[in-house]
C-alpha cells in the first residue's frame, strides 16, 4: 500500500466501537504539520494514561510533525482497548507496551492485525514499594515474608480488617490480587485509580509518616524526588507467571516495546520507520516526564524542548 493510499484510507475508516476493558472511549487530540502531510498522512498514536507513555508518544509525534510533515492524532485509551483499534486503522501505534502476552497472542499471532515494532530502549520494573521512612523504621518490612506482621499498620476504611495494598489504575499490568492470595498475605488490593493518585499517596506517606504499601514501577521520574524502597517478592523465574491465577512470584524485568498495526507497517508511511527506529533511555523518558509534571509544560511543549536539545538522537531515528 502506498503512503498516498494510506492517507486516503485514514479519512474513511469508521470509528472503532470500543467496549469492555474498564471503559476507555476514544478521546482524540490532533496536531497538524505546518508544512503539509501529503507524504506521511495521518498517524494515530494511542495514549495510555501514565506520563512516561505520554513522553514517548509526544516525542515521536513531534518528530513526525516537524521532520516528516505528518498529521498526528493522539487517542487516549486504556491499554487493552488500544489494541482493538489496530484492525480498523483507528490506532496505528502503541509506543510503550508492558508485555501483555494475551494481547500478543490474540492480535499478533492469531489475528495478525498487529506487529512488534522493536524495543523502546526502556527497562520496565513493576513491584511493591514503601516510602523511605518506613524502610528505615521497619527494616524487615521489605521482605514479603514479614508483611503479615505489619498488616495492621496498613488498614484503611477501604481494606477493612486487612492491610491495604494500593494499586493504580485497574487497567495497568498487575498480578497483585493473585499475589496477595497465593502468598497468603492478609491484605486487600485497593485501586487508587491513576498514576497521579499513587504518587500523591506516596508523597503524603513520606510527609506525614503514614504507612503505605503500594504498586509502583520504573521508568518513573518520581523516584528521583522520592526514592521508594522495593519489597522483595519471591524471585521471578521463567514461566512462574504463566498462569495468572496461580502466580506467586515477582514481576519480570520488562523489555518495553512498540506495537503497530499491520496496515500501518505495510502502508509505506515514513512514520512507521520513525516508530520502529525510536529508542531512548529511562533517563530520557524521565526528563520529558518531569517537564510535564513538575515544570507544568504541556506534553507537546515538553517534547519540543527535548527534541530541540537532542538532535543527534533524533537524526538517528530518521536515518
Amino acid at each position: 500500500m502506498t503512503s498516498a493510499k494510506y492517507a486516503a484510507m485514514a479519512l474513511v475508516i469508521p470509528a472503532l466501537a470500543l467496549t469492555a476493558c474498564g471503559g476507555g472511549d476514544i478521546s482524540s487530540t490532533s496536531s497538524t504539520a505546518a508544512d503539509g502531510s501529503a507524504d506521511c498522512g495521518t498517524v494515530n498514536i494511542a495514549i495510555n494514561q501514565w506520563v512516561g507513555y505520554e513522553a514517548n508518544a509526544h516525542v515521536i509525534g513531534t518528530v513526525a510533525k516537524e521532520k516528516l510533515g505528518c498529521d498526528v492524532e493522539y487517542k487516549t485509551l486504556k491499554e487493552e482497548v488500544a489494541w482493538q483499534g489496530f484492525a480498523s486503522g483507528e490506532v496505528d501505534a502503541v509506543v510503550e507496551n508492558w508485555g501483555h502476552p494475551d494481547l500478543v497472542e490474540k492480535y499478533i499471532t492469531t489475528e495478525k492485525t498487529a506487529q512488534d515494532a522493536g524495543l523502546t530502549g526502556n527497562k520496565g520494573v513493576i513491584g511493591w514499594y514503601v516510602a523511605p521512612w518506613m524502610a528505615e523504621k521497619y527494616p524487615d518490612i521489605v521482605d514479603y515474608k514479614n508483611l503479615n506482621k505489619y498488616a495492621d499498620l496498613f488498614k484503611t476504611s477501604e481494606s477493612g480488617s486487612q492491610g491495604q495494598l494500593l494499586d493504580g489504575d485497574p487497567s495497568f499490568v498487575t498480578n497483585d490480587e493473585a499475589l496477595v492470595k497465593n502468598l497468603d498475605l492478609n491484605y486487600k488490593v485497593v485501586y487508587a485509580g491513576s498514576e497521579t493518585a499513587l504518587i500523591q499517596a506516596f508523597r503524603q506517606s513520606e510527609k506525614n509518616k503514614t504507612p503505605i504499601l503500594g504498586y509502583f514501577y520504573e521508568p518513573q521520574w518520581f523516584l528521583a524526588e522520592l526514592p521508594l524502597v522495593k519489597v522483595d517478592l519471591p524471585e521471578y523465574t521463567e514461566g512462574c507467571d504463566a498462569d495468572p491465577a496461580t502466580v506467586a512470584c515477582d514481576y519480570p524485568e520488562y523489555e518495553l516495546n512498540k506495537i503497530v498495526s499491520t496496515k500501518f507497517a505495510e502502508s509505506g508511511s515514513p512514520a512507521y520507520d520513525l516508530i520502529k527506529n525510536f529508542q531512548w533511555t529511562n533517563e530520557d523518558q524521565n526528563t520529558v516526564a518531569q517537564y510535564i509534571t513538575e515544570d507544568k509544560m504541556t506534553p507537546d511543549e515538553a517534547a519540543e524542548k527535548w527534541v530541540s536539545e537532542n538532535p543527534d538522537k533524533v537524526e538517528a531515528w530518521l536515518s
